[in-house]
């Protein structure tokens, strides 16, 4: 079956004309085929999966046992001693807020410096110089907003500390704020079991959970 030519709006992406359209000469009919097979396969898995997965993130994020919990849930509460945190305690809309801004705020700070500061501290073979302080705000900025934008060349830019202790470490933090701040807002557009709407749970037990019990956040303990 020839999807190209049963698809109308997919015509501009291929032409019989490569003088006029150089680009167009590897966009053949089989080709754009295969792409669509894929594009149809990656939704039907999507779909097939979000049920499942959602009430697994559902379970996670509510504190409600399921399989995982117990292998890591010594873990977990080692976390909320170390942190002072009662996971059971609910938060209204401001002191949320406030958590999600001191947690970001001193994410950011503590990054540009370790970013402005790399030449003199260990794990940096190379002898990879500190960066400007333009480079590492923009870099901090976007690490931390989990937009994870890069404007340098790597390991020629950055040591192993800083990849490492850094922008590897807020791959999964970053990630898991903004999971706890999309659970707030679920639990505060539809409250369940009672609750208030003024309770959105405990920003620190969902970021928490996010990192040790979510695989899309790449948690390091569950890609072990």
């Amino acid at each position: 079956m020839n999807l190209m030519r049963r698809l109308p709006f997919l015509h501009p992406f291929y032409t019989p004309y490569p003088k006029v359209f150089p680009w167009a000469a590897c966009l053949q009919e089989d080709f754009m085929e295969n792409i669509i097979w894929q594009c149809l396969l990656y939704l039907s898995l999507l779909m097939a999966l979000a049920w499942p997965l959602g009430k697994y993130m559902g379970k996670v994020m509510d504190g409600e046992p399921f399989w995982l919990q117990s292998p890591l849930a010594p873990c977990e509460r080692t976390l909320y001693r170390l942190m002072g945190v009662d996971p059971a305690e609910q938060m209204n809309w401001k002191r949320h807020l406030a958590c999600v801004l001191a947690f970001s705020g001193i994410s950011l700070a503590a990054l540009v410096a370790l970013l402005m500061t790399q030449h003199i501290l260990p794990l940096n073979p190379q002898n990879v110089s500190g960066a400007s302080w333009h480079l590492a705000l923009n870099t901090a900025i976007s690490f931390v907003t989990n937009t994870n934008w890069q404007s340098y060349a790597g390991e020629n830019a950055m040591s192993y500390l800083s990849q490492m202790a850094g922008l590897a470490v807020q791959n999964f933090v970053s990630a898991a704020a903004g999971i706890a701040v999309l659970f707030a807002l679920i639990r505060g557009l539809r409250p369940s079991g009672g609750a208030s709407p003024g309770n959105l749970g405990n920003f620190w037990a969902d970021a928490t959970r996010a990192v040790l019990y979510m695989p899309g956040n790449r948690s390091p303990l569950t890609a072990m």
